[in-house]
């Protein structure tokens, strides 16, 4: 009896009751709406699986059929329908018709695809005007022969076809294509992709044998003689008026104060005078090559033109890279790649004009944040710039830097003027490069 009224007494061992009357109503409703909404949830995730699961499924034959294959299918089945039920024999003759056809498109699909195929390209980096070559070698990786094929390689925006023959047990086919190179691009080749298809359209079953390959069509860049740049005559570096106490290039001799390093203590002047003379140097600042080349669309009147200033920023970025020499090329909103070749080349294939607001001047500011070591500074333009947007730019470059700027108009002369310090160059072709260089490192 005590145990029980203990019990009794907390709540344990009492069995819960049921809420009686309107209460009890309200209550039983709301579970019931609970275990409602749980089984539409249970049963709306499970239809959205069943669905997933019947599309995977189904992918492989919905991208069979063509768009003109899916509407001849769905008018053939509506003709179907309608011939049974109103009892046309036009329609039935038409449904029969439609049905035939289908499967006849169907055994032209039909088949393993067995192949081992090799996309070789001789030469993944060109220059514009080169030839480019590829080869493409189909091999039956059965013992059984194989029904012939169309193999489709896209090339750039387009697609070349091969029509692949029947092939025997083991047997191979190879066909050798061209890459045009009249532009500089990047060209993806690629993926092959084995085409079977009906002669009416209706079906098309293809497979993917190889991966995307790139190739670089690389600008026309001219080799320059002498210095890199051609108005900076310094091998090693060039000598500037900022006094320094440890250097190669020695500038004059001063009285020692403590803190000074005594390796540059100059002996024999100390033992003439009687006084501690040390060594006080010019500093010297290795030669960097920052090239700024617009990619405003608006800074040229044709495609011709930039094409131009590629090259020139590429000719003058090699010759840099090849004399070991730091250069720096900055585009509008990117750097590019300017401690190796072909890097540097692969990355001028890549870059396109585009209409921006950003302007030359934007570029200049850039640069200036971008490094501090710059010794010189070259502006790679269109015949579009102003002078005075030449001239906002040159007043962004910091001081002590030398800078120029060339401007690419295709077939003017060559010629050279200024703008207050800033030195220009008209650049018609290519091939005058070293001499506007030139006239450039006389001036």
């Amino acid at each position: 009896m005590t145990t029980t009224g203990m019990a009794s007494g907390t709540g344990y061992g009492k069995r819960q009751e049921k809420p009686t009357g309107l209460a009890g109503v309200v209550a039983a409703g709301r579970a019931q709406a609970q275990r409602g909404r749980r089984g539409w949830v249970t049963f709306a995730a499970g239809a959205r699986t069943r669905a997933a699961a019947a599309g995977r499924t189904l992918a492989p034959v919905r991208r069979t059929f063509s768009t003109f294959g899916i509407a001849v299918t769905l008018v053939a089945a509506g003709a179907w329908i309608a011939a049974l039920t109103l009892g046309w024999l036009e329609l039935l003759v038409a449904a029969i018709v439609l049905t035939v056809t289908l499967l006849c498109a169907i055994v032209f699909v039909l088949g393993r695809f067995k192949y081992d195929v090799v996309l070789d390209l001789a030469q993944a980096r060109v220059t514009v005007g080169d030839r480019a070559v590829g080869r493409l070698d189909v091999r039956n990786a059965s013992s059984r022969p194989l029904l012939p094929s169309v193999m489709e390689l896209p090339v750039g925006t387009g697609t070349a076809a091969f029509p692949v023959p029947r092939l025997k047990g083991g047997g191979t086919h190879e066909e050798i294509f061209t890459i045009p190179t009249r532009r500089r691009s990047v060209i993806t080749v690629g993926p092959v992709k084995s085409v079977r298809a009906d002669p009416l359209g209706l079906l098309r079953r293809e497979m993917t044998w190889t991966n995307e390959q790139e190739v670089f069509v690389h600008p026309r860049v001219k080799n320059l003689t002498g210095s890199s740049t051609g108005f900076l005559k310094d091998l090693e570096g060039r000598i500037t008026n900022d006094i320094t106490n440890a250097d190669v290039n020695f500038h004059a001799l001063r009285d020692y104060v403590p803190g000074d390093d005594r390796r540059h203590i100059h002996w024999k002047t100390t033992a003439r005078t009687g006084q501690i003379m040390v060594r006080q140097f010019e500093e010297t600042r290795r030669s960097h090559l920052a090239v700024l080349l617009s990619t405003r669309a608006e800074d040229y009147a044709n495609e011709e033109e930039f094409e131009l200033a590629v090259s020139v920023c590429g000719s003058l970025g090699l010759q840099a890279i090849k004399e070991d020499r730091g250069v720096t090329v900055l585009v509008n909103e990117a750097t590019l790649h300017g401690d190796h070749r072909t890097r540097l080349l692969d990355d001028l294939s890549r870059i396109e004009m585009v209409s921006r607001k950003s302007k030359l001047v934007d570029l200049a500011r850039a640069a200036s944040m971008a490094a501090a070591d710059f010794s010189v500074i070259s502006f790679i333009v269109g015949s579009m710039v102003t002078p005075t947007e030449l001239r906002a730019a040159s007043a962004r470059v910091p001081a002590g830097v030398q800078v120029m700027a060339i401007q690419c108009v295709p077939g003017a002369s060559l010629g050279r003027h200024s703008i207050a310090e800033l030195g220009v160059l008209t650049l018609g072709r290519l091939g005058d490069l070293p001499l506007a260089l030139k006239k450039m490192s006389d001036a």
